[in-house]
């Protein structure tokens, strides 16, 4: 399927590895060009070595808004112009709720949610003036349901949904899509204790109806789709991937 997509323009954050650097791929394959931010040079500078003249490689502390927001004017100069903005990068801290700190629930906030909403802030203009554009927010099914030792990452992402909601509503008539991603297990460094231990992960995968973990194919396609024209008339979802799982919640 052709997304038309090609010469368009996208940011991804938390795009050095996992499904931050699926999305830069599928998009690198539907011909798009690609600010990839991220804390890992290393990472991104060789996601960027792979796709020369397509991505470029920009760190970015996504706990400081500034940061966020100059992501835009970095592919403007780089690339002429910005037509997507993903927001995936996201931490989530374990703890029981009464041994977390304070500022642990400040650096989760300001991660997960005050980043996705400092780049939509400085994408909005651009996108005003040029009549459209799109906004992918990477939450979790944790952002569903609440699970245990997993507040602050819960609130956050439940607070980044209803975000995506409310922005929709207020951006629609501006033909500027903004939705979300709400993916489970998937098979990525992030899941590298799972994956490494067979009784673990045979545990794990009782809980998924499909009997397996994602892969960040599966998740590319997606964040295609949402970026491209074909999803014109679809805002405020949330695209729960998942196998299933947050049907047994």
């Amino acid at each position: 399927m052709d997304f038309g997509l090609t010469g368009r323009v996208a940011i991804v954050t938390g795009a050095s590895r996992g499904l931050g650097a699926a999305v830069v791929r599928a998009f690198v394959d539907e011909g798009m060009r690609v600010v990839a931010a991220a804390r890992s040079s290393d990472e991104l500078e060789a996601l960027a070595a792979a796709s020369p003249g397509a991505v470029h490689a920009a760190r970015c502390d996504v706990s400081d808004t500034a940061q966020v927001a100059g992501l835009v004017d970095v592919a403007l100069r780089r690339f002429g112009g910005v037509d997507v903005v993903v927001s995936n990068a996201g931490i989530a801290p374990a703890a029981a709720f009464v041994d977390m700190p304070e500022h642990e629930w400040e650096r989760v906030l300001a991660v997960n949610l005050l980043a996705p909403v400092a780049l939509a802030r400085a994408a909005g203009p651009v996108f005003f003036d040029q009549g459209r554009g799109k906004v992918v927010h990477m939450a979790s099914t944790s952002g569903l349901r609440g699970k245990p030792t997993l507040a602050a990452y819960s609130a956050s992402k439940g607070a980044l949904l209803r975000f995506t909601e409310a922005l929709s509503g207020e951006w629609a008539s501006r033909n500027i899509q903004v939705n979300a991603i709400a993916p489970g297990a998937f098979a990525t460094d992030a899941q590298r204790a799972v994956l490494d231990a067979p009784e673990v992960l045979t545990r794990r995968l009782r809980k998924i109806p499909a009997g397996r973990m994602g892969t960040v194919g599966e998740i590319g396609a997606l964040a295609c789709y949402l970026a491209s024209p074909l999803s014109d008339f679809v805002t405020g979802a949330t695209y729960v991937i998942d196998g299933g799982e947050s049907s047994k919640l």
